[in-house]
């Protein structure tokens, strides 16, 4: 079985590849985004009418949204490449509690690039780890990342006796990764954001490595007897995935201005909501990254607007979980009537 006949079982992908090249092809991406799209609209619509005074489709209230719902963003993104092969992390959330303390012990100590390389390595770290756990054992990924769930949180809530960590007002650099505004008004986190969804979104819809995720995702043992390496990608899905969590738990830390050991309880879940409702497949194999946007920015519409609304937090629970349970209905539906 050749490559390419892997990837058309399953093509949902932004560019499509062919004999030539690559070949855009959005008209087919765009069909597959309408959904989540329209549902933007009737979310934006409702909270428009049910939020008093006007005060939710203001410019200032959605740009309030768009910083609220990067950080969830940014978790989402390394979360679909997880979950695209097959995979799960729930390790992520406290992975942003460990990256936030060791970002922030190492930017008191030594320095803003210490702190920033410091955190980013032991989320990469943590990632590895988990993807060497997936490939190497019968394991399966959600025990493995509950486990590494909890050492990650037990080595955040060992630094500094579990008291937060301040980050000092001189650390400039580091505080304006969740505090700047680029050009005077775009929030630097939605910036960082889109950042790293167009190197993601490049990665896996525009890359050979991109099309072996997919490929793996739909049929491992097919992808295996064509030579790709998966253990070898595993662990690299993985590592990225904690690079999110890494720089998710950095800007996280410094929004809060101080490094909380007990941060990033429940992100995990909130990550794994945007790339369900966004359309990645739990069984691997389908998804997209602009689908995880929109499905971020569909569970951020909802947070603000319910709030904003004056919704009980526990009724605001049950509506996300039921909107879980569609998102996945939908996509079993659109499986179950392929050929």
């Amino acid at each position: 079985m050749k490559l390419t006949e892997l990837q058309e079982e399953k093509p949902v992908r932004l560019f499509e590849s062919g004999a030539s090249g690559r070949a855009f092809a959005v008209p087919a991406a765009l069909r597959r985004l309408l959904p989540l799209l329209a549902a933007i609209a009737a979310l934006l619509v409702l909270f428009t009418l049910w939020v008093p005074q006007g005060r939710f489709l203001t410019a200032a209230n959605l740009l309030d949204l768009t910083q609220q719902i990067s950080v969830n963003a940014i978790l989402a993104f390394g979360l679909t490449l997880v979950i695209l092969i097959g995979g799960i992390d729930l390790s992520v959330g406290a992975v942003v509690a460990v990256a936030g303390v060791v970002s922030v012990s190492l930017l008191n100590t030594a320095g803003p690039v210490a702190g920033c390389l410091g955190g980013l390595g032991v989320a990469v770290l943590f990632g590895a780890a988990n993807g060497l756990f997936a490939a190497r054992t019968l394991m399966p990924p959600f025990i493995i990342t509950l486990a590494t769930m909890l050492i990650a949180r037990g080595v955040a809530l060992g630094f500094n006796e579990s008291r937060p960590l301040p980050i000092g007002d001189n650390q400039h650099l580091f505080l304006a990764l969740g505090n700047a505004r680029w050009g005077g008004w775009l929030p630097m986190p939605v910036v960082i954001m889109f950042a790293v969804f167009l190197v993601t979104a490049l990665l896996l819809h525009g890359t050979r490595f991109g099309q072996h995720l997919f490929a793996i995702g739909g049929n491992r043992e097919a992808a295996r007897f064509t030579g790709i390496p998966i253990a070898r990608h595993e662990v690299l899905v993985y590592a990225l995935c904690g690079a999110c969590a890494g720089l998710a738990g950095m800007i996280h830390a410094s929004q809060l201005y101080s490094a909380e050991p007990a941060a990033g309880q429940g992100f995990e879940l909130t990550a794994i909501a945007a790339v369900v409702v966004g359309g990645t497949s739990f069984s691997g194999g389908v998804g997209s990254i602009p689908g995880t946007l929109l499905g971020a920015i569909i569970i951020g519409i909802l947070d603000k607007g319910l709030n904003q609304a004056g919704v009980h937090f526990s009724l605001q629970y049950i509506v996300k979980g039921a909107v879980i349970l569609a998102a996945v209905w939908y996509d079993v539906r659109r499986r179950s009537r392929k050929p």
